[in-house]
Order: structure tokens, then sequence, then C-alpha cells
């Protein structure tokens, strides 16, 4: 059987807006996806319990990817083949590829005290301070520190000299980072290139010629744009693309966050093309 497209989207800056964390700039694109029947898996650094949110407002019952790849969430029943995952979780069958909170946690904040580095991290932080520091609401907040593969972190008082030496520190720890619009996260040996490729294997175990397509905005979605036949980058607020992210092989396309995302999306989709 053939599929078609899959597309693969980061959430924050990207489908949904920086600042105001709204979708309402793609809804075209979304409706095009929902009427052609083409998946859209969410692989992103938020919790499951964030992702749950959209799969319910945009009644998007295809699997995801939880923070930056540590989890593939499958509904159970999605797939005819036989699956390998390692347990389920509610509707959710679960393959795990990364690291526990409690490890990752432990382990920053013992970088922090060791080498005074000072930090803020969400595991640290009410549901208010999370709240004020990111702009979301309190229930999306507590939702934000619900967290099961990643922490997330901020270096008061960055520089460059800093950060470079925490990510040193990380590494020297057996650990892994990355960085999103907002944050430093502190990772296990996973990464939303790796979740991407297992699941996209699992596509096309069951359809046999699948296309599918990445977008993103921020170098932690370097992994899955790298992953995919069509990686696109959207760009940032004051119109400008990351500029760590230099691979020639990446689709610019024009429109800040959502607005590009429908952009691109409507192009390849309605057009048959790689932008």
């Amino acid at each position: 059987m053939i599929l078609g497209y899959i597309i693969f989207t980061d959430l924050d800056g990207t489908l949904i807006d920086h600042a105001t964390y709204s979708y309402e700039a793609a809804r075209p694109a979304l409706s095009l996806l929902k009427q052609k029947g083409i998946p859209l898996i969410f692989c992103t650094s938020k919790t499951r319990a964030e992702i749950e949110v959209y799969v319910e407002e945009l009644d998007c019952r295809h699997p995801f990817i939880s923070e930056n790849g540590g989890g593939i969430f499958i509904p159970e029943g999605y797939f005819d083949i036989d699956l390998k995952f390692d347990h389920k979780i509610g509707d959710y069958n679960v393959i795990e590829l990364g690291t526990s909170y409690s490890n990752l946690k432990d382990t920053l904040l013992e970088i922090s005290k060791n080498f005074d580095i000072e930090i803020i991290n969400f595991g640290n932080m009410t549901t208010e301070e999370v709240s004020e520091d990111t702009g979301l609401d309190i229930h999306s907040a507590g939702l934000a520190k619900l967290r099961e593969y990643d922490e997330v972190f901020r270096i008061i008082d960055e520089t460059e000299e800093k950060a470079s030496r925490m990510m040193e520190l990380i590494s020297s720890a057996g650990y892994n980072h990355t960085r999103g619009g907002r944050y430093w996260h502190i990772i296990g040996n996973n990464d939303k290139g790796k979740a991407v490729r297992m699941l996209s294997d699992i596509y096309r175990k069951q359809f046999t010629e699948i296309t599918t397509i990445g977008l993103g905005d921020s170098l932690n979605d370097l992994p899955m744009l790298g992953s995919v036949d069509i990686p696109v980058l959207v760009q940032k607020p004051g119109s400008l693309h990351d500029p760590s992210i230099t691979d020639p092989k990446i689709k610019r396309v024009k429109g800040i966050g959502p607005i590009g995302w429908n952009n691109a999306v409507s192009e390849i989709i309605e057009k048959g093309s790689g932008i």
C-alpha cells in the first residue's frame, strides 16, 4: 500500500507561534492535511502531557514523539504489523529511547553545584515560575513540568564561555545536550532524528512508499531535518532563519513560525514540490 507523505513537525516556533503559542496561521494547511489523510506527527521537546492537548484540539490521532526523541507514542491498533515496544501508557504503545528524567535532573544539579554554574531548571521551578518564564498559562506550565526524558534549563548570566563549559561537563557525565528556541536541554542518548528514523521505518513496513517531510526552526530540530526526505526550516522572529543551521540541503521558507509552516506545507502538498 502506498501512503504518500508523512509530516514530522516541531511545535514551538514552528507549527505554533513562539510568543503566542497559536497555530491559527497554519489552519489552511492543517485542513489540507486532514482532507488528504496525511499523517501529522508532532516531534518536539514538549512533554507527552503537553502534546496530548494538541492531539485533542487538532483531532490528530497519529503517533507522536516527545521530549527531543525520548519517547515514541503510538496509538494502540494504529499499525497492522507486529510492533516491538517497551510498555503501554494509556492507549499508547511506547518505544523509549531516552533516559529517566530523575537521572538527568540529578546530574544537571550536581554539575551546577560542583562547578559553580548557576542555572534555573524546570524541576526546581514552581508552576508559577515556569508560567512567568515561558509565557504559558498556569495549566500549560504544569503540563510542561511533567517531564519523562528531558530536563530543561537556562544558564544564569549566560556567556559563550559558561555555555561551552556546561556542555563539556554534560558530555563528560555521559549525557547529551541540545538547544531549543528558549532553553538548553540535557538528554540521554536520543534525539529527534533517531526517533524520526525509527518511526519512519515502522511506517515503511506497512506502507511501502512514503515521502517524509520535516519542519523545524531551531538547532534541536537539525537531527530531525537530517532524517527526512524534504527538510524545511521556517523563520524565527525577526524574519531570520537560525544562523547555526547551515546545511544547504535544508529548504528555507519565508514566513515566521506557523506562517512559514503553512506556506511550506501548502506548497509541497498542493504542487508536489520539494520547494
